[in-house]
């Protein structure tokens, strides 16, 4: 038989400490699970981002001759020098109609047409010299007479069909009379081939007797 004093204190404690043998198990909640949940896995510890934002690489432009659209019957300017303010005169009194505008081939070797055919109103229509210059050419190629005068920085004009009684080397006044037009070219019709060439390359010639820069719209001042 027990004391009475050791079986009052037996009494006073918990059933679960009471009871031997029991064992206890305990383990860490993640925090927010609920009791009972499964056994808790460790989450995989990810390194902190330091995201750098990666701009696209800019687009590469490939230089190449400038092309302003712009002119009569959809001409555009082409060639290395930008377009600048016409200065030169129409080689055909009056100011001739354009029947076919300049063209030029997307290659040097293909075909197309490098300058502009000008229409006139009679026969023997006199040819003028669009700037001053110096005869650089006047003969025969293949079957037509072209007459050629050199306006000095590079710039040289090429007219055709012309016969003219110049000859290379002789100078010219703008708008002197160099020749005059023969039949040949643009049949049924008859027309002169104005052709412009800055150094090896062909440009068009209307550009140096029309405005045909770029428009540039500019603000209206405030009220």
């Amino acid at each position: 038989m027990k004391p009475p004093i050791l079986l009052a204190a037996l009494l006073l404690l918990p059933a679960t400490v009471a009871s031997p043998g029991t064992a206890f198990h305990y383990r860490a909640l993640p925090y927010g699970a609920a009791p009972g949940a499964g056994p808790a896995t460790p989450a995989a510890v990810q390194p902190p981002l330091h995201v750098k934002p990666v701009q696209p690489p800019a687009a590469q432009v490939q230089p190449g001759p400038a092309r302003v659209a712009g002119g009569e019957l959809g001409h555009t300017v082409s060639g290395g020098r930008p377009a600048a303010r016409p200065s030169w005169q129409w080689p055909l009194a009056p100011r001739p109609p354009v029947l076919r505008g300049f063209d030029p081939p997307p290659k040097p070797w293909l075909s197309g047409h490098r300058g502009v055919d000008l229409g006139f109103a009679g026969a023997g229509a006199q040819v003028l010299s669009p700037a001053a210059g110096t005869v650089s050419f006047s003969g025969v190629v293949v079957d037509r007479p072209v007459i050629t005068i050199d306006h000095g920085g590079g710039l040289r004009s090429s007219f055709e069909p012309v016969e003219s009684t110049l000859a290379a080397g002789d100078a010219v006044a703008a708008g002197q009379v160099i020749g005059t037009v023969v039949p040949g070219h643009c049949p049924p019709a008859q027309c002169l081939h104005w052709g412009v060439r800055d150094g090896e390359q062909y440009v068009n010639p209307l550009q140096f007797v029309l405005d045909l820069r770029p428009s540039i719209l500019l603000p209206l001042p405030a009220p």
